[in-house]
């Protein structure tokens, strides 16, 4: 509970004080659907905290556009995304990973709406019945077709460079808001009393090499040989393997102590499981900015040209020289120097 407001700063307050890196027009357009956002979280915190008293576990009964079965609390946070940046005035278009296609917000009139959100409105949804720590992650772009026209796919299938601002809301012991406008990384607390989300964590800046590695070794078995060898490495350096399996608690936890995040491809998936647009594009470009790294096992994660989507890519991001030491297992195993699959156990 807050006692005074003499130190406080309030996100509505940051996003009017702040620069943000953009012109005017941009800074008032981003902290209006920032604005937007923040009231979607809110509300998705309040639904996440009294789930088990109003009858919000469990699944919906349907399943998403890519076959995965759909919690109650994933329709509500998808809806509460779509209202808040729909009643925006400026978002041209959305793309959801619950939507199989992009959504295009019919232009209001007095409006000028030339601006991109992807959501993942509740990351890590599996896990909510446990009482575990999920989230909500989102990316800002700029429409790259005309104002005067209507916006299509191109406007949707965009890289991580073009992004504006991005961040996650973190939905655990507290809720958590991380943002970054491309001038570094902030993070906001929810304070209840006042029912505003206060800055707590000014100029986040993640460790040059952290000791935690985060993966699902339960799918070791069917790593490339370049995931392998760098996981037996960091495990003969005494490295901690922490892995909650809800990505935007995994990623925060890197983001604080250092270390890296890992989803790989392997023989199964080889793309791996995670969604570049609304997941893997705006978490790495957070990352970037607190001093950290993403890639592809090859490719920065921002310079990754999407084709469709809900495309997936395999993804490590965290600490810059850990990231740099797993592009390098990449590299030996691209030059024949490691085994490209891991020998049969």
């Amino acid at each position: 509970m807050t006692t005074s407001l003499k130190q406080v700063l309030t996100l509505n307050q940051y996003l009017l004080q702040s620069g943000l890196g953009h012109s005017i027009e941009q800074q008032r357009d981003l902290a209006i659907i920032v604005g937007q956002i923040q009231l979607a979280c809110k509300m998705i915190a309040s639904a996440v905290n009294r789930a088990a008293l109003e009858s919000l576990l469990g699944e919906a009964g349907i399943e998403n556009c890519q076959g995965e079965a759909v919690k109650k609390l994933d329709v509500l946070a998808n809806q509460a995304f779509i209202d808040a940046l729909t009643k925006s005035g400026i978002v041209s278009a959305i793309a959801s990973e619950e939507e199989s296609k992009p959504i295009f917000i019919e232009t209001l009139p007095g409006t000028t709406q030339n601006y991109v959100v992807y959501f993942d409105p509740l990351d890590g949804s599996s896990n909510i019945d446990a009482n575990v720590s999920i989230g909500s992650i989102f990316g800002i772009a700029k429409q790259v077709t005309p104002q005067d026209q209507t916006p299509n796919d191109a406007d949707i299938l965009q890289p991580g460079r073009n992004l504006l601002a991005s961040g996650y809301a973190l939905y655990g012991a507290a809720t958590m808001l991380v943002l970054t406008f491309g001038r570094g990384v902030n993070g906001f607390t929810l304070d209840s009393s006042l029912g505003e989300f206060v800055l707590t964590h000014p100029n986040i800046n993640t460790k040059p090499l952290g000791k935690i590695y985060s993966i699902n070794e339960g799918n070791g078995h069917f790593w490339e040989g370049a995931t392998k060898h760098y996981v037996d490495g960091v495990k003969n350096n005494s490295y901690s393997l922490r892995y909650v399996g809800s990505m935007v608690a995994d990623v925060h936890r890197t983001l604080l102590y250092g270390g890296i995040f890992m989803y790989p491809g392997d023989s199964r998936t080889p793309t791996g499981k995670l969604r570049y647009l609304y997941e893997v594009s705006p978490l790495s470009f957070v990352l970037e900015q607190a001093g950290g790294a993403s890639s592809d096992g090859r490719t920065r994660a921002l310079d990754i040209l999407p084709t469709s989507i809900h495309m997936r890519v395999p993804c490590f991001m965290g600490s810059r020289l850990n990231v740099e030491a797993l592009n390098n297992s990449f590299t030996q195993m691209d030059e024949n120097r490691l085994p490209h699959h891991p020998p049969s156990s």
